[in-house]
C-alpha cells in the first residue's frame, strides 16, 4: 500500500497551524511506498545530485530523559541533536520516517543547527529507494536485523564504524565448533 502524499502534507500542514507555522514545505523529492527491504520506504521522484539536501527529518524536540524514556518503548525514529535535547521522528507529519536503513546507503543524515537533514552521499537516480545507515551502537545490536539486501550487509542495523567488530564476532573457525555472535553455533 503507498502512503498518500496529501495525507503527509494534511498530516504536515495540521501540525504546522497548531505550531502557528506559517511556511509550510511539502517534500517534492520523495515518495513513499512499498519497500523491497521493510514495510515502506522513500523513492526519489527526480534525479538528486551529491550533495543535495533530499528532505528533512522533521519531529518533536524532546529532552534526553524523555528520549531515554521513549526508547526503553521501544521507539527507534529519535535522533540526537546536541547535549541537552533529543528529535522525536515517530510523528504523522514526518515523511522522512520511512526512510529505511542500508549498510551501503545513498544518502546520510546530518544535524545543522537543530534540524537534521537526510543528504545524497552520491547521485540517486529517480525511482532509487532513499536509504541512510541508522548509526545504532552494538547494545542489543542482534535485536535489529538488517534486510538491506547489499552484497556488503552486515546483517544488523548498526553505524558503519562497528561493521569490521560485527564481521569479527560473525567469523567461523576452519574447523571445530563455532558459535556466533547471533547465537547460531554449528560443527565444521
Amino acid at each position: 500500500m503507498e502512503i498518500s502524499a496529501s495525507k503527509i502534507v494534511e498530516d504536515l500542514v495540521a501540525h504546522a497551524e497548531r505550531a502557528g507555522a506559517s511556511d509550510i514545505q511539502t517534500w517534492p523529492n520523495v515518495r513513499i511506498g512499498p519497500s523491497a527491504i521493510q514495510g515502506q520506504g522513500g523513492f526519489s521522484t527526480r534525479f538528486i545530485p551529491k550533495g543535495a539536501r533530499i528532505i528533512e527529518y522533521l519531529g518533536e524536540r524532546i529532552t534526553k530523559a524523555e528520549s531515554l524514556r521513549r526508547c526503553e518503548g521501544q521507539n527507534w525514529f529519535i535522533f540526537g541533536l546536541d547535549e541537552q535535547f533529543d528529535l522525536d521522528g515517530n510523528v504523522a507529519w514526518n515523511p522522512a520516517r520511512f526512510l529505511n536503513h542500508s549498510c551501503v546507503p545513498n544518502s546520510e543524515a546530518i544535524c545543522e543547527e537543530g534540524q537534521v537533514w537526510i543528504v545524497a552521499l552520491r547521485d540517486i537516480e529517480a525511482g532509487e529507494e532513499i536509504t541512510f545507515n541508522y548509526g545504532y551502537d552494538l547494545i542489543d545490536y542482534e535485536e535489529h536485523p538488517c534486510q538491506c539486501g547489499q552484497k556488503e550487509c552486515v546483517g544488523f542495523i548498526v553505524a558503519e564504524e562497528l561493521f569490521s567488530q560485527i564481521k569479527i564476532a560473525e567469523v567461523r573457525p576452519l574447523c571445530g565448533t563455532w558459535v556466533s555472535a547471533r547465537g547460531a553455533s554449528g560443527v565444521t
